[in-house]
């Protein structure tokens, strides 16, 4: 039996050495361990999400949409941006880290107990998935929105059965793990449809759509299609918009949010109206005009304006530069983009988005993170390069104009630690 951990420290270190992948890509392993625990995950109501982009946000806003509906949520989501008790929220609180400590001991007793026949660790992933069921059943919580880590057939939350499931949107990521094609990554994340429970997706292309709608109808899952179903629309001289419904006949009026962010909107909306939970209109608009999603659009500063977003695939940056280049008040108006990737990302493709714009790479301490010698590697060596982050930003806040737009991007891993170096920095100014 592995030493008893005896403080928040010592166990996230202790999930935090644990293997990122397993020998073989099944379920079989997290499965044992559950029911170890008598399965948690079948003691509570789940909503299920998987998405290239958008899984996130949409977690955010449904969760919202419910507790202020009055029920007591669970949210399970990754990556963490402030600290690691975010990825598991009982009513938007993180998980104290006294039950932290508490539960990591109780899983880890569990794995070892279970693993007597044949030796085997979970992977991080799933330990953290395993914490959050059993504290989510443990609080008896009224409903708990589960964000996918990757895909949905084989990913490690795919334990269960939720009242309805949600696919953001389908794009190229993860291509070595569940592509390597558009259409292999739809099929893995078609998995999360199950039978005869209700299916919610945002903005697809035809050919993913088509075979989400084949997948639907074999599981006689009743379907809503963003575009068809329901749909948003802006207003081009505030910028706010508008949600429509078909079904319901409703329509919502919202204050602005980026492109992508008013489908995850539309899309946490529907998936409320499914669930059966009740809120006047003007609660529900309040409500998603009140969530903050970390990491996402977030604005960190103003003059030059700072945005951090954790854009680290084609269709994410491509969103995020969008959203920017709309941003921009006239031709005196620069975007300067830092941004740090992690090396087994589609690096170069991700780059090409943003070439006509002024970049600066950077990196972080993390083993995954692209060095200078990566960049040369794939021939990118004409952009600078500056090894402290710090310093990268604190040159290009001197050079930059106070209509100038300072981009912060390319990995969620790289927004974290930006985002906490602004916290120590303010605290150090006060």
């Amino acid at each position: 039996m592995d030493k008893k951990l005896s403080n928040e420290a010592e166990a996230i270190k202790y999930i935090h050495q644990l293997p990122r992948l397993h020998r073989k890509n099944d379920l079989s392993y997290v499965k044992r361990v559950l029911a170890y625990f008598g399965n948690p995950q079948d003691q509570i109501k789940t909503v299920h999400i998987t998405g290239t982009n958008g899984k996130g946000s949409t977690s955010y806003y449904l969760n919202n949409l419910l507790q202020k509906s009055g029920f007591k949520t669970g949210l399970f989501v990754s990556p963490f941006i402030t600290e690691f008790n975010e990825r598991i929220q009982l009513n938007s609180q993180n998980i104290p880290s006294a039950e932290l400590v508490k539960l990591t001991n109780l899983v880890q007793n569990a794995v070892a107990a279970v693993s007597q026949e044949d030796s085997f660790e979970l992977t991080e992933f799933e330990f953290i998935v395993v914490l959050a069921f059993i504290y989510f059943a443990k609080e008896r919580v009224d409903i708990a929105i589960i964000e996918a880590g990757i895909g949905a057939k084989h990913d490690k939350t795919n334990v269960l059965t939720p009242v309805v499931s949600l696919i953001t949107s389908v794009g190229l990521d993860h291509e070595q793990l569940i592509g390597p094609t558009l259409l292999d990554i739809a099929a893995e994340k078609s998995g999360i449809i199950k039978q005869n429970v209700p299916v919610v997706v945002g903005e697809l292309s035809p050919d993913v759509l088509k075979l989400i709608k084949a997948t639907a109808k074999r599981n006689a899952a009743p379907l809503s299609v963003y575009g068809q179903d329901f749909t948003t629309s802006e207003n081009a001289h505030d910028h706010t918009f508008s949600y429509s419904n078909q079904a319901t006949a409703s329509t919502l009026h919202f204050l602005p949010r980026p492109d992508v962010e008013q489908i995850d909107v539309a899309l946490a909306v529907t998936a409320f109206g499914i669930i059966g939970a009740q809120l006047m209109t003007s609660e529900i608009e309040e409500s998603i005009n009140q969530t903050l999603v970390p990491g996402r659009y977030q604005t960190v500063l103003n003059e030059p304006l700072v945005i951090v977003d954790g854009a680290h695939n084609v269709q994410a940056m491509t969103n995020f530069y969008r959203y920017l280049l709309g941003l921009v008040k006239g031709d005196a108006t620069k975007i300067h983009f830092l941004v740090t990737m992690m090396r087994d990302k589609d690096v170069r493709e991700v780059l090409d988005v943003i070439a006509a714009a002024d970049v600066t790479l950077t990196t972080i301490a993390s083993p995954r993170a692209a060095q200078k010698t990566d960049y040369a590697e794939l021939a990118i060596d004409k952009l600078p390069f500056e090894s402290d982050f710090r310093l990268a930003y604190e040159k290009l806040r001197q050079k930059s104009h106070a209509d100038d737009i300072i981009a912060v991007t390319g990995s969620f891993y790289f927004v974290t630690d930006f985002l906490r170096e602004i916290k120590e920095a303010r605290k150090s100014s006060r």
